[in-house]
C-alpha cells in the first residue's frame, strides 16, 4: 500500500508505508520467506505473539534518537534508578539476524524491524506487570528511518504533518512516554568518532548526509499518538539523567 503527500505539497511523491498491522506484516514476511530462511524464523516468532497486547500496571518508557545521542547510557541509568527492566528493539531473539536483513531491499529490511517491535510488545506486556519498562528504540525509529529513506530532498519534502505515516499502529502495544534524545550534529559526530566502532550503513549516511539526518529528526518530531518529548542530551550525563527523570515524573504515575 502507498500513502501519498497531500496534493500540491512540496516535493509530493509516494512514500511506501510500513505494514499497517501485524497481519499485513505477516503477509510481507511470507512473500520473502522462501528466499530468506531467517524471514521464516521471524515469522514463526511473530505468529506466537498474542493478537492483542495489554500493558501491565507499571509505566513503559521509550527512548529514541540518532546513534551517539546517549540512549545506551541514559536507558541503563534510568533502569537502575527506577529499578526497572531494560528492553531493546529489535529484541535479543532476532537481533543476531540484523546483518542479514540490513543487506536486503528497504521494504524487507523495514519489515524485519517492524516485526521486532511486535515481538518486543509481548516482552513489554509481560515485564510491565512486574516493574517499570525502559526501552531503547521502538516503533518510532522504524517509522522515522523508513520515511526519511523513502523521501528525498529537504524536510519540507516529507509527508505533511498529520499524515497517516506518522500514526502509531492501532494493534501495537503503546508506551506511556516516548523521549527523543537530541544533540548538536557536531557533538554527535565527535561522540561517534570517540566510540571508535565500525559505522553501520545508517550511521555513515547520517554523518555524510545532513539532509537525511534532518529528515530523520523531523520525522521523529512529527510522530503522534504518542508524540515524542524532546530532551537535549548535550549536557553531562548527570544533568541529562536529572532532566529525564523530571519528565518521567511529570508524565508517569508510580
Amino acid at each position: 500500500m502507498l500513502r501519498r503527500c497531500a496534493p500540491g505539497s512540496p516535493g509530493s511523491r509516494p512514500v511506501r508505508a510500513l505494514p499497517s498491522s501485524a497481519r499485513a506484516l505477516r503477509q510481507r514476511l511470507r512473500q520473502c520467506a522462501e528466499r530468506i530462511p531467517e524471514a521464516e524464523a521471524v515469522l514463526d516468532l511473530l505468529e506466537k505473539c498474542p493478537e492483542h497486547q495489554n500493558k501491565g500496571s507499571f509505566p513503559v518508557i521509550v527512548f529514541e534518537g540518532l546513534d551517539a545521542t546517549g540512549k545506551t547510557t541514559v536507558t541503563q541509568a534510568v533502569k537502575d534508578t527506577l529499578n526497572g527492566v531494560l528492553l531493546r528493539s529489535p529484541p535479543a531473539c532476532i537481533s543476531h539476524w540484523r546483518t542479514v536483513f540490513d543487506d536486503e531491499p528497504t521494504p524487507i529490511k523495514r519489515a524485519f524491524y517492524a516485526a521486532g517491535n511486535y515481538i518486543l510488545a509481548s516482552e513489554i506486556a509481560k515485564a510491565s506487570t512486574q516493574a517499570p519498562v525502559i526501552i531503547d528504540r521502538y516503533w518510532h525509529s522504524t517509522a522515522a528511518y523508513t520515511i526519511a529513506t523513502e523521501t528525498s530532498g529537504k524536510t519540507q519534502d516529507l509527508p505533511p504533518a498529520h499524515d497517516e505515516v506518522y500514526q502509531w499502529p492501532e494493534d501495537l502495544l503503546k508506551p506511556d512516554l516516548v523521549l527523543l534524545l537530541t544533540v548538536d550534529p557536531e557533538e554527535r559526530v565527535r561522540r561517534l568518532q570517540h566510540r571508535g566502532l565500525e559505522k553501520t550503513k545508517e550511521e555513515a549516511e547520517l554523518e555524510a548526509n545532513s539532509l537525511f539526518r534532518q529528515r530523520v529528526e523531523e520525522s521523529y518530531r512529527r510522530m503522534v499518538n504518542p508524540a515524542c518529548q524532546e530532551v537535549d542530551a548535550s549536557p553531562s550525563k548527570e544533568e541529562v539523567l536529572k532532566t529525564v527523570l523530571q519528565v518521567i515524573k511529570e508524565h508517569c504515575a508510580f
